[in-house]
């Protein structure tokens, strides 16, 4: 999945220098994920990658700064959610359209003990949190 795909990216491009697409691509392709180079392409966009420079020539690179999230699942989960509220030991979070499976997978990902489980529909996740004190920590902690 996209996520996925994503975040072994960055992992690449944290161990290895790749000058190009076609490099990013076949070693996606390594690593199981066999796409297309219009898919990398979009992937690098999507992802804010840059050029640094070496003494090769220029290398993608993940963006540095304070606001970039070089974690797909970190981006995923900040640009899809709207709002978070607890009700009992149940999260609601709203999401823009389409965007709850990503976001779910985000918060799968943030691996928090106090989940039991959730279900993502078009635009709504449902968390089922371990008691209702969790749950409104929790939904504070993701505000």
């Amino acid at each position: 999945m996209k996520p996925e795909r994503q975040r072994v990216i960055l992992e690449l491009l944290s161990k290895t220098d790749i000058y190009t697409q076609e490099e990013l691509t076949a070693a996606l392709g390594a690593e199981g994920f066999f796409v297309a180079q219009a898919t990398v392409s979009r992937d690098i966009r999507e992802l804010g990658l840059i050029k640094e420079r070496t003494h090769k020539g220029l290398k993608y690179a993940a963006p540095t700064g304070a606001d970039v999230f070089v974690n797909p699942f970190a981006r995923a989960f900040r640009d899809g959610l709207v709002s978070v509220e607890s009700a009992g030991n149940m999260l609601v979070l709203r999401t823009y359209n389409g965007m709850a499976m990503a976001v779910a997978a985000a918060l799968d990902e943030m691996k928090f003990d106090e989940i039991l489980g959730s279900v993502a529909g078009d635009d709504t996740v449902m968390c089922v949190v371990k008691s209702p004190t969790a749950a409104a920590e929790l939904a504070d902690k993701l505000r």
